[in-house]
């Protein structure tokens, strides 16, 4: 027994005895770390204007400790996986070093004391069980599908104003104000409408509306099925979400009776949750992915434009028209343990913000009459600013979950200096790009890219699926983080072991981030979005004008 306790006490001791050498080491290091970059910083910060109230604001300026403490919460619910690992590594290496005579007397008590035995078994079994009954179940990401809309709905600029002229629902204002917010999108001159707006006059009906959801939402499943092999009726769970088009029966139901799905599958259809709601689906399919075992889930992320299309002349109700265009996209998710062998991504962490609280934050984008009576989605000046107060909760909380343990204690020890010395000390903003090795960010807009490459002191490279995602497709709301998720896998990018971090923004107002894990060097899947185009990618973007190729 004596041998047992110095088998497990040793170690203990021995680490004790190390920690202030190993803590003065760090210490200093730290220190000398924080003074370098804190004069880094002040070498190169840049003196701006005060008058952003339009644009997300500087990080630096004011980060809150209580969405620190959230994001360390989530750090410590897996606390006791993460200390039983090194404390059964550190008793393997010392059962390594023990004399064999201790081992061969350990073994003659044991045989003689068959309480000693049953207690050890004891602990040992319920020890399995609490862990084996607690921990989550994996959710792999076998495959996804895009929608790709035929060429004859593409709309280039040329195009959209002489129909949105010959309308006659707008006054020349209007007509102006629409041609500028085109020409410095972002987007070129293949984003689709729906077919409804083809037409002149337009025609948007519930039945074309109908229609619009049926091509894009079973496009992008005929494609998912086809390319996974996976039979409608193996489905157990169905996640639908359009924010703008609610018919009755709901757009989940359609899915249902066109596949033909088994009648006790568990289906949701989620509305009004903006272009955030692709995320919010895969976090419920996750959720339900934990009680219900070895099945499939399906998750159709989509919007609809053709009775949401603004005929107004109110400026802010017509930016929607000029971004959002046509695009779906279905994910098929497993818990099952034999599909990691073929499944793409294993879904690593959601985090989840709403500010809905805050009555602006809730008005933000916000679907209304205008003056006239007509409907429309409006957008507020102070957009970017409580985009940007989500993204900083968003982030902050999502900190100790993906960075590296350097970052995170810089980055808690410089925010509680901040605390105790009221706000003197700069704060330090983590490298994500130590965390990540790819970002999709949601393609809202030039200037969401913009302010988030800025921030976030990310390099072009980062955001490149996105830009290119914008300009290839538009905004194409909820489903355009995976537009880009196969920009990057059509681009040979994605190797096994690398981390993606979705990020998305929506109505209410709220931010929403997936971080996934790739479990292979992915490949694109055939029918992919990007399979006619991509050898033309990426083009160059000056202040929201595609450049021409250069000359070799």
């Amino acid at each position: 027994m004596l041998s047992v306790l110095r088998l497990l006490f040793n170690p203990l001791l021995r680490l004790a005895r190390n920690k202030d050498v190993l803590d003065h080491n760090a210490g200093g290091k730290a220190r000398m770390e924080g003074r370098g970059a804190a004069a880094a910083a002040v070498e190169q910060a840049p003196v701006l204007p005060r008058r952003e109230s339009r644009r997300l604001p500087d990080f630096l300026h004011s980060v809150n400790i209580k969405y620190v403490k959230l994001g360390y919460h989530y750090l410590i619910t897996h606390l006791l996986a993460l200390l039983l690992i090194p404390l059964m590594v550190v008793i393997l290496l010392e059962a390594a070093q023990t004399d064999p005579d201790d081992l061969r007397q350990l073994w003659l008590h044991l045989q003689y004391n068959l309480v000693s035995v049953l207690v050890c078994s004891a602990f040992l079994v319920f020890g399995a069980t609490v862990y084996i009954m607690t921990r989550p179940r994996p959710v792999y990401l076998v495959d996804y599908a895009c929608y790709r809309p035929p060429p004859k709905l593409q709309v280039p600029f040329q195009r959209f104003m002489k129909h949105s002229q010959l309308s006659g629902e707008f006054n020349e204002s209007s007509l102006e104000f629409q041609r500028r917010i085109l020409e410095r999108s972002g987007l070129g001159q293949e984003t689709c409408l729906p077919s409804a707006l083809h037409y002149i006059p337009p025609r948007p009906s519930m039945a074309y509306a109908r229609e619009e959801a049926e091509d894009v939402m079973f496009g992008a499943l005929d494609t998912l099925f086809r390319n996974t092999g996976v039979k409608p009726k193996d489905v157990g769970i169905l996640v639908v979400n359009c924010s703008l088009f609610n018919p009755t029966p709901s757009l989940s139901a359609m899915i249902v009776n066109r596949y033909k799905l088994r009648g006790n599958i568990k289906s949701f259809n989620l509305g009004g949750m903006g272009c955030s709601a692709g995320v919010i689906s895969i976090d419920l399919a996750r959720d339900l992915l934990q009680v219900h075992r070895s099945t499939y889930a399906i998750v159709v992320s989509t919007e609809n434009i053709t009775q949401n299309w603004y005929f107004g002349n109110r400026k802010s109700m017509l930016i929607p028209n000029c971004l959002f265009r046509v695009g779906a996209a279905a994910v098929l998710l497993s818990n099952r343990t034999a599909d990691r062998r073929r499944a793409k991504y294993k879904l690593v962490h959601v985090v989840r913000t709403h500010r809905g609280a805050d009555d602006k934050a809730f008005r933000c984008v916000y679907q209304e009459q205008d003056e006239a009576g007509k409907v429309g989605v409006s957008l507020s000046k102070e957009l970017m600013a409580i985009a940007g107060e989500a993204l900083k909760i968003n982030i902050t909380t999502l900190g100790p979950l993906v960075l590296p343990i350097s970052e995170q204690l810089l980055f808690f020890a410089i925010l509680v200096a901040k605390k105790l010395f009221n706000g003197k000390v700069k704060p330090y903003i983590p490298d994500f790009k130590l965390a990540f090795d790819h970002f999709c960010i949601h393609a809202g807009g030039r200037a969401v890219i913009d302010e988030l490459e800025k921030n976030l002191q990310l390099r072009p490279e980062h955001v490149e699926a996105s830009r290119m995602t914008l300009h290839r497709f538009g905004n194409t709301s909820s489903s355009s983080i995976w537009y880009e998720v196969a920009y990057t896998e059509a681009k040979g990018r994605m190797r096994k072991g690398h981390r993606v971090w979705q990020i998305a923004f929506g109505s209410g107002f709220k931010c929403n981030s997936a971080v996934w894990q790739a479990l292979r060097s992915v490949k694109p899947s055939p029918d992919g979005p990007w399979e006619d185009c991509i050898h033309r990618y990426p083009v160059e973007i000056v202040d929201g004008f595609p450049q021409p190729p250069q000359e070799q």
